[in-house]
């Protein structure tokens, strides 16, 4: 039986001296004369950081890189180069996600039962920034296919999958209503916060692969859905969810002072936006609602009454013509409204309190009851109650506890749906597309689907999403079939025989007849079972007790206080130097992969582990067992630090 441990506690031992486990019947179930049924097998499994991944990053694998573990096979390859290889298997946006992602991947990370998560995302940033500063580039396109993919929407899902299917060989060309490629990722996003220079940077390497791109194009208004499906072979939509959602309260499409946020920050990003009003409401409690409120705040408010607005978006301040000359601001009052608890806000936590640190107001746990309106039928004010959300989000409003909140705009960040304006066939009723797990449209042939117009939701998520869409219509455009499911485990995952390959390791052809054991062979990978598709390795099949406890190299974060707000667009977030990044990298425990620690070896009382070859060696493949010295003694296991060894019938 295990004892019972702190998980903060990194003297943690799995058993206690003299203790045995109620199951180890040693003489009975493991022993046979002088022989060991049961031997070290060496079980990969997926980290949780990885299973916990929208996009299926292989985190673990270009953390071993940073961290000098997993070093490149080509002579002369910076360190960087190969982590940055590692990294656009799965993601071509190290430097935007590395920024923006709210990183469930760090949530998930085994290392916070001992100390802290390892920072991934500034992980990420430096790989992608230096990626960006050495002009890395991505792989060319593969062998021509002869086919050809239309792609509906340049943001992350677009974008991603044009990516992955030019790696493919099939031809690409992007449709855009816009006039630039990004998507939300442009423009839904402040560029403080995705700088466009690392943006436009990471897109361009996609376009260079030899992409078409025809933008201020809108299918289903300038091109025919029925001229794509006679020109293209398959279809890929990711048009995202670019329209708003409302407040569920009387008059609001008829008051033109209630905006969604989606219009707000696209106004904004397009450059159309250098002003807002005095006083500010948005109702939400996402990302979304945060960057309205914090654009809000670094706007301001034009104070020179003769500064008038006369553009048609007056409704929200005034353009950069109408202040041109004008350099009179005063702050906005931003007051951001939360169905839920501050704490419950879906928000990161840092957004959070950034916002609040600006002077931005959070009120949680309130809901919108009604608009007051003038005369004239602007809003004046947003009612609102305090409530309570049932355990299927639904809110109830607190009888007597209603009050108004002033308003020059009131912006709405409750949720968003697809412009499906020419595209009404495709409407699940929703205002987003119906797909299977393939991201195949199945009521429509060769159409697919991902990204936001999908399921609205993160854009590492529309990465992720891309990524299986691609290889679905690959297979499809190959094959004419995909499969019939997906892994349980959906990710991307390291492949020993792929890592065996890269390094001229490669098992050799196996002899067909006669063959008992793998142990001395050399075409087999002996001892070793890929359980990554299906098990995500938790932390308590690690050996914590390994690990001490060390600070997480944070990022520095440029903290604006709200009398220095207005006019601040510099970017908050400060990249690692490559020391910190290395030591980030070595903070990693590996779960579910040797990192080379060297811990079965020496602990090993028959020397039946042993170092493979230095010329033989791989990740995955630094140590082996000789099954003729084990004696089932399970020592190698017990003080494996990232649970990679267990216990099994060997041959």
């Amino acid at each position: 039986m295990t004892n019972e441990h702190n998980p903060k506690d990194n003297n943690f031992r799995r058993f206690e001296a003299g203790e045995t486990p109620d199951d180890w019947e040693l003489t009975e179930k493991i022993f046979d004369a002088d022989h060991s049924h049961k031997c070290p097998t060496y079980i990969h499994k997926t980290p949780p950081c990885q299973g916990s991944c929208p996009s299926g990053h292989e985190i673990r694998g270009w953390l071993a890189v940073a961290r000098g573990m997993d070093k490149p096979s080509e002579e002369g390859m910076a360190w960087q180069q190969h982590a940055f290889n590692k990294m656009i298997a799965s993601n071509p946006f190290p430097s935007v996600m590395g920024r923006v992602c709210p990183a469930p991947c760090e949530d998930g990370c085994n290392r916070n039962e001992l100390d802290d998560f390892v920072g991934i995302n500034a992980v990420e940033q430096y790989v992608g920034d230096w990626a960006r500063e050495n002009n890395a580039t991505f792989p060319t396109a593969g062998v021509d296919t002869g086919k050809k993919v239309a792609v509906i929407g340049s943001g992350p899902a677009g974008l991603t999958a044009a990516f992955f299917l030019r790696q493919k060989g099939h031809g690409v060309t992007i449709f855009d209503e816009h006039k630039e490629l990004g998507g939300m990722m442009k423009f839904g996003i402040p560029g403080y916060r995705t700088p466009r220079d690392m943006l436009d940077g990471e897109i361009d390497r996609i376009i260079d692969m030899g992409v078409e791109v025809k933008l201020e194009t809108r299918v289903g208004t300038d091109v025919s859905v029925e001229e794509l499906e006679k020109d293209y072979d398959a279809i890929f939509w990711a048009i995202g969810a670019q329209k708003g959602r409302g407040l569920f309260v009387d008059d609001w499409n008829e008051t033109e002072n209630c905006v969604s946020g989606v219009a707000f920050l696209d106004l904004f990003n397009n450059g159309d936006l250098a002003a807002t009003v005095k006083k500010i409401v948005v109702v939400g409690g996402g990302d979304t609602s945060i960057d309205v409120v914090s654009v809000a705040r670094r706007l301001g408010h034009i104070s020179d009454e003769a500064a008038k607005p006369q553009s048609a978006h007056a409704v929200m301040g005034f353009t950069a013509h109408d202040v041109a000359g004008s350099a009179s601001r005063e702050g906005v009052k931003a007051t951001l409204t939360s169905l839920f608890p501050i704490e419950e806000m879906t928000a990161a936590e840092h957004e959070r309190e950034d916002a609040l640190r600006e002077g931005v107001e959070i009120k949680g746990g309130v809901m919108p009851l009604s608009l007051v309106r003038d005369d004239s039928g602007r809003a004046t004010a947003l009612r609102m109650a305090e409530c309570t959300v049932d355990a299927k989000g639904i809110p109830t409003a607190v009888e007597g506890t209603e009050f108004d909140i002033e308003a020059d705009l009131v912006v709405a960040a409750i949720g968003q749906s697809g412009d499906m304006t020419g595209l009404e066939k495709f409407d699940n009723g929703r205002g987003l597309m119906n797909v299977n797990a393939f991201f195949d449209m199945e009521e429509h042939e060769k159409h697919f689907a991902g990204g936001d117009i999908v399921r609205p939701h993160l854009l590492t998520t529309a990465i992720g999403q891309a990524s299986i869409a691609a290889e679905a219509m690959d297979k499809y455009l190959t094959k004419g079939k995909y499969g019939r499911k997906r892994p349980k485990v959906d990710v991307h995952h390291f492949n020993l025989l792929n890592e065996l390959s890269s390094r001229g390791l490669s098992p050799v052809e196996a002899v067909k007849e006669g063959i008992r054991g793998t142990d001395g062979a050399d075409f087999a990978v002996h001892n070793y079972e890929d359980r990554s598709a299906s098990q995500i390795i938790p932390a308590d099949e690690l050996f914590l007790g390994y690990f001490e406890y060390e600070d997480r190299q944070a990022r520095d974060h440029k903290l604006v206080e709200a009398d220095e707000v207005i006019g601040n667009f510099e970017e908050r977030i400060q990249v690692l130097n490559e020391e910190q990044t290395v030591k980030e990298g070595e903070r990693c425990m590996s779960c579910g992969v040797c990192f080379e620690c060297d811990n079965c070896v020496v602990y090993c009382p028959q020397d039946a582990i042993f170092r493979v070859k230095p010329g033989d060696r791989a990740v995955g493949r630094y140590v082996d067992t000789d099954y003729t010295k084990c004696i089932g003694c399970h020592i190698c296991k017990d003080v494996c630090p990232t649970g990679y060894i267990e216990m099994g019938l060997g041959d």
